[in-house]
């Protein structure tokens, strides 16, 4: 029998509020004559979801913000109670759904842990025993004793993950937490979940906007749009969709695209294009073939022996390459066109961007930064979409057979075996 069930679950929510007199007062007359009052608009996070977990499945769950991720963890940890429908939860529950989610402010961090090890029901004389390895996980004995009030956001995570990982759930729901705090605990938190998963079999529901994070720790995952599932499966093809999903959006929305430029005002973009081999600019380039990149840029003031990078990056912003050329001279005042070949573009198909660094002055101080600044489509005919990773690489086999003195001495009587 599966851990968890949900069985046409449908969450609704009102949109606005009517708080005007003229609001109430229209409200009112239609009361009063018998007819029903106007109702805000309602929206759906959940549309008639249905689904089922085994015991010890690790599930991915993704989607655009919005999709309705959040909220479906919060009805399956008891956060929230659905509109429609029906979830049956299997087993106790240990959620990390958001910052301080089940941490009370006002207590210590060590009285915390008691409080939820009570929730859980697990007795005090086994949670004294864990209660060493849960402060020496969170990495906050200096502060365990202190009101959590008093803790940083990325403490309380460091706290709250603790919590719920060294408990004795059955079910493990953790939303998008792991990317608050530093490096080092990020990579704690990865090896102890998959320490959960696969030697002691926890069931486990994550939801993460970091997609390779998702396809390792998951044995299947669900994709959301829109508050419905539309597709339920293995990892690789499942995030691959979402891929191709954003990548639409992303080529939907082009021209409205999300740009980040730091600037010190020496210098202005003007202009950045991919362009053919004619000059003539272009979204889409060949994988494998010559691409070019102009950057038309104004300069302010005169910049000392200037540095410029060009660098290509996913949609959702793995730094890929980068390249930079340097300028022995001084740069006057004027408008100047940057133009960068990228010889045997390599990196397979899929959406990328671009981005540009300026850097100029004896310490070679950043007077110019940009991101984002120019969606492009990398496309091959013959491509096979389902490989993995960004760059092919360019490999020949060969298999030769080793024999030693005592196998040419066994073989020397026998005829040689073909290999299939």
């Amino acid at each position: 029998m599966p851990i968890i069930e949900v069985e046409h679950l449908t969450k609704e929510y009102r949109l606005g509020t009517l708080t005007s007199l003229r609001d109430s007062l229209t409200n009112l007359g239609r009361r009063l004559t018998g007819r029903p009052p106007l109702e805000r608009e309602r929206f759906k996070a959940l549309d008639d979801v249905s689904f089922s977990v085994e015991e010890g499945e690790v599930v991915g769950i993704i989607g655009h913000n919005g999709a309705g991720k959040s909220t479906l963890l919060k009805i399956l940890a008891k956060v929230t109670t659905p509109t429609k429908g029906r979830v049956y939860v299997g087993g106790s529950v240990a959620p990390l759904i958001e910052v301080g989610a089940g941490i009370n402010p006002e207590l210590t961090g060590r009285e915390n842990i008691y409080l939820n090890a009570s929730i859980l029901g697990i007795p005090k004389k086994i949670i004294r025993r864990k209660i060493d390895e849960i402060i020496e996980f969170s990495e906050l004995e200096q502060f365990i004793d202190t009101p959590v009030k008093r803790y940083s956001s990325g403490m309380q995570v460091k706290l709250g993950f603790a919590i719920a990982t060294s408990l004795d759930a059955e079910i493990l729901i953790i939303d998008e937490v792991l990317a608050v705090g530093d490096l080092a605990f990020q990579r704690k938190c990865f090896d102890r979940m998959e320490e959960l998963i696969k030697r002691r079999g926890k069931t486990v529901l994550v939801v993460s906007h970091n997609l390779r994070q998702i396809q390792r720790l998951s044995t299947r995952v669900i994709l959301l749009d829109h508050g419905k599932i539309i597709q339920d499966g293995n990892p690789e093809p499942t995030c691959n969709m979402f891929y191709e999903l954003s990548e639409k959006r992303i080529q939907t929305n082009r021209a409205g695209a999300t740009t980040k430029i730091q600037s010190t005002e020496e210098v202005h973009l003007l202009n950045i294009q991919l362009t053919d081999g004619c000059g003539i600019p272009v979204d889409v380039i060949n994988y494998g073939e010559d691409a070019f990149v102009k950057i038309q840029i104004q300069i302010k003031k005169p910049l000392f022996h200037p540095k410029i990078a060009l660098g290509i990056h996913t949609t959702d912003f793995l730094y890929l390459a980068t390249e930079g050329t340097s300028i022995r001279s001084i740069l006057e005042p004027g408008v100047y066109t940057v133009l960068c070949k990228i010889r045997n573009f390599p990196f397979i198909p899929r959406l990328y961007s671009l981005r540009v660094s300026i850097d100029a002055g004896v310490y070679s101080s950043t007077v110019f930064y940009g991101e984002n600044l120019k969606h492009f489509q990398v496309t091959h005919p013959k491509f096979n979409k389902d490989i993995e990773g960004f760059v092919r690489m360019n490999c020949e086999w060969w298999i030769d057979e080793v024999k030693t003195p005592e196998k040419v001495d066994y073989e020397s009587s026998s005829q040689p075996e073909e290999m299939e």
